[in-house]
Formats: structure tokens, C-alpha cells, sequence
């Protein structure tokens, strides 16, 4: 049963990661989970946060590979300075 929670806790993309630690936030600020759901919603909102961090460094490492010149040095190209124009 463990495993289906490890699977239902991880989903596909990103945004639904976000979508889910926010629905957990919410339920816990509510005050009306039980200690015991309370405990199990943040068990689930750190398993989130971990797979939410990994693919946040998995996305820096991938850019990092596209920004690699030709004789192995790395450009650094801060995001907040990019144009919108630039996002293509």
C-alpha cells in the first residue's frame, strides 16, 4: 500500500507536483485533519517537496548541458535578465 502512495504521490509534471503540495498546504492550515491524517498529508507533502527538488535539478543540469560551448565551458546566462522575446 506504501508503493501505491509513493505512485499517487508523484505525478507527471511540475505544476501538478506544485497543484498537490498546495492542496496539502491548505488541508493542513485548515486545522481539521485528525493528527493522524494531518501526519500522513505531511509525510506525503515531503515525499512532494523531494520529487519537486529533484526535478528542479534535473532542469538546472539539462540547462546547464545546452548552455555548454564547444570547448566544454559553461555560458552563464542569469534567467532574470532574459528579454520575453528570448524565451524561444
Amino acid at each position: 500500500m506504501a508503493d501505491k502512495d509513493v505512485s499517487q504521490d508523484a505525478p507527471k509534471d511540475f505544476a501538478a507536483t506544485l497543484d498537490r503540495l498546495e492542496t496539502l498546504v491548505a488541508q493542513l492550515e485548515s486545522g481539521e485533519l485528525t493528527l493522524e491524517a494531518s501526519l500522513s498529508a505531511f509525510e506525503r507533502g515531503i515525499r512532494l517537496t523531494r520529487d519537486a527538488q529533484h526535478r528542479l535539478d534535473s532542469a538546472e543540469l539539462k540547462v546547464q548541458a545546452l548552455l555548454e560551448q564547444g570547448d566544454g565551458s559553461l555560458q552563464s546566462v542569469p534567467f532574470e535578465t532574459r528579454e520575453p522575446d528570448d524565451e524561444r
